[in-house]
């Protein structure tokens, strides 16, 4: 019995340093793939379209789509809405249908180091390596790895690759009209089109486009509260 607490202890201290070393390495080092891309490319034999931009190259206009429409307490919280969690409990209690409550760098926990499919180890997985990036990584860093990671639509991976793939142009010279259809299509990219959109997905890029005027200039030197 003393043995296999010994090597379970072994094990969690063994994962704990790799799992630093790995967040660490990420905090200066682009992420070359992601699970995700992998088990897609096993699945649909798709080309991977994906390339690395820094996150001064990608449209502020692109930034601040995303956390309007996917975390707009992104710049103050550490990691984890409390507000949307409880306000995705009320909601259910009420009767209304769960939806998530994950954060940006949950997300982006979830995308760099673990797998989609859900179940509660990859849950708890997911909020330790959400507190590690929150933790050894800056806000900037977070978005920019984000913005780089995320699916934005059948094999497109990345701001820039989606820019080029449903308009034709760079990240970094996205119209707000733009952005705001990739950031309306987050949260189902494989079904939803960003060129052309459907009505509902113009929709949801007016509402983003009104959570803009009202989020104001996106600004990363805030307080967390």
């Amino acid at each position: 019995m003393k043995k296999i607490l010994r090597f379970i202890i072994k094990s969690l201290i063994l994962f704990i340093v790799i799992s630093i070393i790995w967040v660490t390495t990420y905090k200066w080092i682009n992420v070359p793939i992601t699970p995700l891309m992998v088990i897609r490319k096993t699945q649909n034999k798709h080309i991977i379209q994906h390339q690395w931009v820094d996150l001064s190259k990608i449209s502020k206009t692109l930034q601040l789509a995303v956390i309007c429409s996917e975390d707009q307490r992104f710049i103050y919280h550490n990691g984890f809405d409390k507000k949307a969690i409880q306000k995705a409990m009320n909601d259910y209690k009420s009767g209304k249908k769960l939806r998530g409550a994950s954060t940006i760098s949950q997300q982006t926990a979830k995308n760099v180091f673990l797998w989609p499919q859900r179940s509660w180890l990859r849950k708890g997985l997911e909020m330790y390596f959400t507190f590690l990036i929150e933790t050894l990584w800056s806000k900037e860093r977070i978005l920019e790895v984000y913005l780089n990671s995320i699916e934005m639509g059948n094999g497109i991976y990345g701001a820039e690759a989606a820019a080029i793939f449903w308009f034709n142009t760079s990240a970094s010279n996205l119209k707000k009209e733009q952005a705001t259809a990739i950031a309306a299509i987050l949260p189902n990219p494989l079904h939803f089109l960003a060129n052309p959109p459907s009505p509902y997905i113009q929709k949801r890029k007016r509402w983003i486009a009104n959570q803009m005027r009202n989020y104001g200039p996106l600004v990363f030197d805030q307080n967390k509260n």
